[in-house]
């Protein structure tokens, strides 16, 4: 069988959490020279290193392919849907799109059972709780469909025929480093996410309060979780100041996470005096980054993991090779490069 092999960073073992730095077919950091409020950051190399990701040409049959979103209309999963759909017309399969209204297990779990019911040869997921989805998700692989876990993950992926997800501990610390660069004289720095139990945003989380907490010039002072509601984020930013009215930053771990930061900003009458930096490129993110609310934002690659995700569901399927999992890199993004080199790292609304 003819493959195609994608450039990214592969882990052949099964791990517990996909949260290991990496680069990937697209560059995996940015950099930009110092002054005038841009932001100098580059990711962290691999322990792993660089290899080829062999993906198949052409599927054996038209498989039917489920592929589950974290959230409906979220642009990071829209555009990983983008390319599952341009990868779909390549290998010949076809996919259905679904996807729950808010990030929430509660949700997600009836339409993964209704998927599930409906027999589809594989499921692209993106589980929305590391606990929660954890035994509906190794149910339905032991019965025989073939699981591929895109973005998230859960406690024990070893069920999963791959697992495909950024660099997010990387991602964190690169937040952290734009931070520096933007508040070299130190102080408090806060992190907002969206709820404890996520995996990625966990792991961004971490990366940001392991690297705050080894400078001695910078004090973190926690995470507080929005829920993904915007407003909330908003209300948390506002409050935090209130408390700390020293903060120099924040760090926004998802898009809504950023949107409702940069409104607490606003709202506390602080902006062009406390930095943020966010997670994602979604269209309110550009907005943000354009209007000087955010200084930087993380980009992932939800366009290649989705990618590879549908490749190595068809590989499995056709008894092909597969790559357990893949780690995928990120990009800096500023009001600077945004529509320069970073141009294609900026996420879509629609395909």
């Amino acid at each position: 069988m003819n493959r195609r092999n994608l450039l990214g960073i592969v882990s052949l073992g099964t791990a517990v959490a996909v949260v290991a730095t990496g680069c990937s077919s697209t560059k995996p950091t940015d950099s930009n020279a110092g002054g005038g409020g841009q932001v100098v950051v580059s990711g962290q190399p691999s322990a792993s290193s660089t290899a080829t990701v062999p993906l198949p040409d052409k599927a054996k049959k038209n498989y039917k392919v489920t592929f589950i979103q974290g959230v409906e209309g979220d642009p990071f999963y829209i555009t990983m849907q983008c390319g599952i759909a341009a990868e779909a017309q390549k290998l010949g399969v076809t996919v259905n799109t679904q996807g729950p209204q808010k990030f929430d297990p509660a949700l997600q779990k009836p339409i993964f059972d209704s998927a599930v019911n409906a027999k589809p040869d594989a499921i692209l997921i993106a589980p929305t709780d590391v606990k929660a989805m954890q035994a509906p998700l190794a149910a339905a692989a032991a019965a025989g469909t073939k699981i591929v876990l895109v973005d998230t993950t859960t406690q024990d992926p070893s069920y999963a025929v791959s697992a495909i997800a950024s660099d997010n501990v990387g991602g964190g610390k690169a937040a952290f480093d734009a931070i520096k660069q933007l508040a070299p004289q130190g102080g408090k720095v806060l992190a907002i996410s969206v709820d404890p139990g996520v995996s990625t945003t966990d792991a961004r989380v971490k990366g940001f309060a392991d690297a705050a907490g080894a400078d001695s010039k910078y004090k973190y002072v926690g995470v507080q979780y929005s829920h993904n509601d915007p407003a909330t984020a908003a209300q948390l930013v506002t409050a935090a100041l209130q408390k700390d009215p020293d903060i120099v930053g924040v760090f926004a771990a998802n898009i809504f996470s950023a949107q409702g930061s940069a409104t607490g900003i606003q709202q506390a009458g602080k902006k062009g005096k406390v930095n943020v930096v966010g997670f994602d490129a979604g269209p309110d993110q550009v907005k943000a980054l354009q209007n000087g609310t955010v200084q930087a934002i993380i980009a992932q690659q939800p366009g290649y993991i989705g990618t590879v995700g549908l490749g190595e569901a068809v590989a499995a399927l056709d008894g092909g090779q597969i790559t357990k999992t893949v780690q995928t890199g990120f990009s800096i993004v500023t009001a600077q490069n945004m529509n320069g080199d970073q141009k294609d790292a900026l996420y879509k609304s629609s395909c």
